[in-house]
C-alpha cells in the first residue's frame, strides 16, 4: 500500500513573532511538525503590509503584499499563526488587488490555501491529536497543576476569518489545560494596531475591561492567537503587577506549564 504524501505548510511568521516573540513561532512549528506536517519557511516573506494598509498607504501595502505573493505562489498549504495577518492576505488583498486582475487572480489563488494556525490544526488535521502536548512538556507537565487558561477571540479571527469554535476546541482537548470562561470574551482588547494609538484613551478603556473580565474569569494564563492583542493585554498586566501570564495558544498547546 502506497503511503499518503506528507502534509506541507509553508509558515508566514508575522513581523512582531519574528521580531519580538520567536519563542512562538519555535512552539508554532513544534505543534505543526507532531502532527506530521512538514514545515518549510519562504526566506523572502516580509510584512504582508496590513499596517499600511490601515493607514491607507496603499501603493507601499501592494509592493509588501507582491512579495508574499512571490514567496507563497508555489506553496501547498500557507499557515499564519495570526488571525489579523491571516486576514489581510486572505481577504484584504483582493481588496487591495481589485483594479489589477493578474494579482488579483494570484490572490485570489492564494486565498484559497491560507489557514489560521489553529484552523490547520482542526479543520485539516482534528483537533484532539494536534491538542497533544510534546513528549517533553508531557512529561514536565506530569504531577503538575492544570493550568486555568482564558481564550480572548481577536478580532480579526472571529470576524474576519470566521474562526470560532476550534482555538476552544484545541484547549479543552489539550491536557494539562482547565478553560475557564472569559466574561465578555468577544469584546475587543482595544489593540487595533494602529487604533490603540490613534485614539490611546478610548484603548486604554477597552483594555482596562479586557484585563478586569480577565481576573474575573480567575485565569493564570489567557490565551489568543494573535500576539498583537497578547502584548497589548500583557503589557497591562505586568505594569499592574498581576499573577497572570499571556501566552500565544501555540506555547499552551507546546507546553501548558510553559
Amino acid at each position: 500500500m502506497t503511503e499518503p504524501a506528507p502534509r506541507r505548510a509553508s509558515l508566514f511568521i508575522t513581523c512582531i513573532i519574528d521580531q519580538l516573540y520567536p519563542d512562538v513561532g519555535v512552539s508554532v512549528v513544534r505543534a505543526l511538525r507532531r502532527r506530521g506536517v512538514m514545515v518549510d519557511f519562504p526566506a523572502g516573506q516580509t510584512c504582508c503590509g496590513q499596517p499600511l494598509y490601515n493607514a491607507g498607504f496603499t501603493a507601499e501595502a501592494k509592493r509588501l503584499a507582491v512579495r508574499v505573493l512571490d514567496a507563497f505562489d508555489d506553496c501547498e498549504r500557507m499557515v499564519v499563526p495570526s488571525g489579523s495577518c491571516g486576514a489581510m492576505i486572505r481577504v484584504f488583498y483582493q481588496d487591495l488587488f481589485a483594479d489589477e486582475p493578474e494579482l488579483l487572480r494570484r490572490a485570489a489563488a492564494l486565498s484559497e490555501r491560507v489557514y489560521e494556525f489553529t484552523e490547520l490544526l482542526t479543520e485539516v488535521d482534528g483537533a484532539a491529536d494536534a491538542a497533544a502536548p510534546s513528549d517533553d512538556a508531557a512529561q514536565s507537565d506530569a504531577g503538575a497543576d492544570v493550568a486555568a487558561v482564558a481564550y480572548h477571540p481577536s478580532c480579526h479571527l472571529l470576524r474576519e476569518m470566521g474562526v470560532r469554535r476550534g482555538p476552544l476546541d484545541l484547549l479543552e482537548a489539550a491536557s494539562g489545560v482547565s478553560v475557564v470562561d472569559l466574561p465578555d470574551a468577544e469584546q475587543c482588547c482595544g489593540f487595533g494596531g494602529a487604533f490603540a494609538v490613534k485614539y490611546p484613551h478610548i484603548s486604554e478603556q477597552m483594555l482596562a475591561d479586557k484585563v478586569e473580565a480577565i481576573l474575573q474569569s480567575g485565569a493564570a494564563t489567557v490565551t489568543a492567537c494573535d500576539m498583537g492583542c497578547l502584548m497589548h493585554i500583557g503589557g497591562a498586566i505586568s505594569r499592574r503587577g498581576l499573577p497572570v501570564r499571556a501566552r500565544h495558544i501555540a506555547q499552551v498547546l507546546d507546553d501548558p506549564a510553559g
